[in-house]
């Protein structure tokens, strides 16, 4: 039975919705910004995308989890049913938390599985209010994909001296503030003036002629306003007649003196504002991020005009509406959303779930010891394992969640509410020890359990070796004073300053091919101090050893031979004890050991030796059966022997 999410929606613009990408995996969540219709007749759907907690590495979720934490202090001491929330309910309010991004996506509207509501998070709204309601979630900061970076999604509230005034006790009836209000204020046009109308707007004009004969006469202006007709507009904008009006005001209204300030000694005075000063690029740039960002100036300033005043960009803002381009950039979007879908019919979804397990499918399992599990009043009889969520054992439909050879599964409930919250709704241990995703787990969050086969095996990294160049090689010659290497193998926490070495180096590398360094002489002792060390200690006479002894093959113990263990392979042994490998220190107990150390090394080299002759004289005799030559050392003296061949007879008798 395939779970049908609704039969038909019809969208506009800024909607929730539930998108499907996977089987297995949670729905993915998004807000519809626009449906466009493709050229094959296909609908999709440009989205911004939401991101949940498992979505996002450890270390942003411990930040999210700090700054909840620092906001949950303040609820409860506002709110005391903070308190009092129980842990699954705690659990369950963390699936509900989402992460805005700025990032978006086009995805097909058949995908689409349902609606939901995302909201900013309401402090003064209780946080149980949210798991009351289904399909609800709530966001409060805002998730940077490429960055991996974290911010808030709301501003602060500017509280101090700094960002408000301060508010002085309310004066009674009658009384003075004792302020002096022409030095707090300036008059910049009186209404009494003796002038008429006409004469002003005279003026005026006047004005605007010699606004425009200066951008003729500048070189920068003629560039950006090559036409008549364009430098006649920027001069007839409010820059210019504010000038004009303060100018009047200045010369107390006389229309001698206000046109001679209008022209000075240098040149017509030229007034020019934002939309002059910016450039075409700037412009083109201001648009572009206008597109982006909306009206959010500082985000404006930041990633596309860092080098504009925030002042002078919301200028050019209110400037910018009333330009020509502007009205056509209008009338273009409103065209375009006229022809934009506003909605769009889904149709009930009903294919089958591959993750569907049926009842004739599931195989017969012990859960605790039990077989087979009798289920409630009309439903089948429960079999395998018990569901991973609730741990329930009967549900009208199963469905598999997880690796497959960890054969786990969920009930129909349980399902649903994974791929809605993308999570289990009872809390396990593992989740306050696993916070993010992990590379070695499961699309479902569960570590991969490996078999041991090298398909499953760790990927090993890439070797590297640090190859040393030939300047370097130089210097450790050349400067040897300086780099003192034998000293800092010593001490190898003390910094080596590479670049003064290589600059001296340098400096001495010339010199030095020229006169190669000299060798170093070794230092040998006199011949007449090695001869007087050799009568102090004579070396000790040998005795003869005795002739004519003969040892038989047949008393001999033939040699077992001690296997060799792979170093690579785990050894069987127990673990060994530092005694066993390095011996004890101090006086040795008893037995071989105090045996020993009564030989002297020349007695043992040639203990050893004589093991040595003895064994390849036992394999000579047996390979050539021939007499061979034997020594051995007893009490400290080598004695020679010889092997006599044994008389065998062959297996066919010859």
């Amino acid at each position: 039975m395939a779970v049908s999410w609704f039969v038909f929606l019809f969208f506009m613009f800024l909607y929730y919705v539930y998108f499907e990408n996977s089987s297995s995996n949670p729905l993915l969540i998004r807000r519809i910004e626009e449906l466009n219709k493709t050229a094959n007749g296909n609908v999709e759907a440009k989205v911004v995308c939401f991101y949940r907690r498992r979505d996002i590495a450890t270390t942003l979720i411990t930040l999210a989890d700090k700054h909840y934490r620092q906001g949950e202090m303040e609820e409860e001491m506002e709110n005391p049913e903070m308190v009092d929330l129980p842990e699954k309910q705690k659990h369950q309010l963390r699936h509900r938390e989402l992460f805005l991004s700025r990032q978006l996506e086009s995805l097909p509207a058949t995908h689409i599985r349902g609606k939901c509501c995302v909201t900013l998070l309401n402090e003064t709204e209780a946080l149980k209010s949210y798991l009351d309601r289904e399909d609800a979630f709530f966001y409060s900061l805002v998730y940077d994909p490429q960055q991996k970076t974290l911010l808030a999604d709301k501003g602060e509230i500017r509280v101090g001296n700094k960002y408000q005034a301060d508010i002085t006790d309310l004066l009674k009836e009658g009384e003075d503030d004792g302020r002096e209000l022409e030095k707090l204020e300036e008059k910049v046009w009186d209404p009494s003036h003796p002038l008429t109308e006409k004469q002003i707007d005279q003026f005026l004009v006047v004005a605007r002629s010699v606004g425009t004969f200066a951008r003729a006469l500048d070189c920068s202006s003629s560039v950006r306003q090559p036409s008549l007709h364009m430098s006649a507009a920027a001069a007839s904008r409010d820059i210019t007649l504010f000038h004009a009006m303060d100018t009047l005001h200045k010369n107390g209204y006389d229309m001698t003196r206000a046109i001679a300030a209008l022209v000075p000694q240098g040149g017509p005075v030229l007034c020019r504002d934002e939309m002059e000063e910016w450039s075409a690029s700037e412009a083109n740039l201001f648009e572009e991020a206008l597109e982006k960002y909306g009206k959010d100036f500082t985000d404006i300033q930041q990633d596309f005009l860092p080098w504009k005043s925030l002042t002078s960009i919301i200028e050019y803002y209110y400037m910018w509406k009333t330009t020509d381009r502007y009205v056509q950039q209008k009338r273009l979007k409103a065209a375009e959303a006229e022809s934009k879908l506003k909605q769009v019919y889904i149709p009930n979804y009903n294919k089958p779930n591959p993750n569907q397990l049926s009842m004739n499918s599931v195989k017969p399992g012990l859960v605790n010891g039990a077989g087979v599990l009798p289920g409630a009043p009309g439903q089948p009889v429960g079999l395998g394992r018990a569901c991973e969520s609730c741990y329930t054992t009967s549900s009208y439909q199963w469905y598999s969640w997880g690796p497959p050879n960890m054969q786990c599964r969920l009930c129909a409930s349980c399902w649903t509410y994974w791929k809605k919250y993308g999570g289990l709704k009872m809390p396990t241990r593992l989740d306050g020890e696993r916070p993010g995703p992990n590379r070695n787990m499961s699309p479902h969050g569960l570590p991969m359990r490996h078999s041991g086969s090298p398909k499953f095996a760790v990927k090993t990294r890439q070797a590297f070796y640090l190859q040393t160049s030939q300047l370097t090689k130089a210097a450790r010659r050349v400067c040897q004073d300086l780099l003192r290497s034998r000293y800092l193998a010593r001490h190898p926490y003390i910094p080596v300053n590479t670049a003064a070495i290589k600059a001296e180096c340098a400096v001495r590398l010339p010199d030095m091919s020229k006169k190669p360094p000299p060798l170093k002489q070794t230092v040998r002792k006199p011949l007449e101090s090695v001869v007087r060390y050799l009568e102090a200690h004579p070396c000790p006479p040998k005795s003869d050893p005795p002739r004519g002894a003969t040892i038989s093959m047949g008393s001999l113990t033939p040699i077992k031979s001690t296997p060799i263990l792979n170093n690579g392979s785990p050894t069987i042994l127990g673990k060994r004890s530092y005694e066993q490998h390095n011996g004890l220190d101090g006086k040795p107990s008893s037995g071989f050991c105090a045996a020993h150390t009564t030989h002297s090394l020349p007695t043992l080299l040639a203990m050893s030796y004589s093991l040595i002759a003895f064994t390849f004289g036992v394999l000579m005799h047996l390979v050539l059966g021939g007499v061979s030559r034997m020594y051995y050392v007893k009490d400290g003296v080598i004695i020679r022997v010889h092997v006599v061949p044994l008389r065998t007879s062959r297996v066919n008798g010859s």
